[in-house]
C-alpha cells in the first residue's frame, strides 16, 4: 500500500490498517487519528508532524521511524518496536508504551506527561530535556539513557534500571525511586552514584 492509497482509504472512513506494510512511506503531516495500526510495519516511515492521536499501534514496528513533532497523545504503543526512532519534540502525553522497545530512540524535549512506560526498554535513549510530569517508568530499562534536564516531577521510577543513566539537572521532585538501580548513574547534582 502506498501513501496515497492509505490516506484515501482513511479519508473515506476506513480506520483498520492492522498488519499493513507501510515501510519507508512519507506520511509527513498526515492525519491518522484513531487509526488501528496493530502489528503494522511502519519502520523507516516518515510520520513527522503527523497526528496519530488515540491511534492503536500495539505491536507495530516503528524502528528508525521519523516521529519528530508527531502527536501521539493517548496512543496505544504497547509492545511497539521504536528502536532508534526519532521522537524529538513528539507529544506522548497519556500514551501507553508498556513493554515497548525504545532502545536508542531520541526523545529529546518530547512531551511525555502521564505516559506509561511499564517495563519498557529505553536503554541508551535520549530523554534529555523531556517533559515527564507524572510519567510512569516502573520496571523500565534506562541503562545508559540520557535524562539530563528532564522534568519528572511526581514520576514513578520504581524498580527501574538506571545503571549509568545521566540524570544531571533532572527534576525528580516527589518521584518514586524505590527499588531503582542507580549504580554509576550521574545524579541531578552532577555526582556519580556508587554503592
Amino acid at each position: 500500500m502506498d501513501a496515497e492509497e492509505l490516506l484515501g482509504r482513511y479519508e473515506a472512513g476506513e480506520r483498520n490498517f492492522s498488519g499493513v506494510d507501510l515501510e519507508g512511506l512519507n506520511l509527513y503531516k498526515a492525519n491518522l487519528n484513531e487509526a488501528n495500526f496493530t502489528d503494522a510495519n511502519l519502520s523507516n516511515t516518515n510520520l513527522s508532524r503527523a497526528s496519530l492521536r488515540k491511534a492503536n499501534l500495539t505491536g507495530a514496528n516503528l524502528s528508525n521511524a521519523k516521529l519528530t513533532g508527531t502527536n501521539l497523545i493517548q496512543a496505544n504503543l504497547t509492545g511497539a518496536d521504536l528502536r532508534e526512532a526519532n521522537l524529538i519534540l513528539a507529544e506522548l502525553g497519556l500514551a501507553d508504551l508498556g513493554n515497548a522497545n525504545l532502545s536508542g530512540a531520541s526523545l529529546w524535549k518530547a512531551i511525555l506527561n502521564k505516559a506509561d512506560f511499564l517495563n519498557a526498554n529505553l536503554s541508551g535513549a535520549d530523554l534529555s530535556g523531556a517533559d515527564m510530569v507524572a510519567t510512569s517508568l516502573v520496571g523500565a530499562d534506562l541503562t545508559e539513557a540520557d535524562m539530563s534536564g528532564a522534568n519528572m516531577i511526581s514520576g514513578d521510577l520504581g524498580g527501574s534500571n538506571l545503571t549509568g543513566t545521566n540524570l544531571k539537572g533532572a527534576n525528580l521532585w516527589n518521584t518514586n525511586l524505590n527499588g531503582t538501580q542507580l549504580d554509576k548513574a550521574t545524579l541531578p547534582d552532577g555526582h556519580e552514584y556508587h554503592r
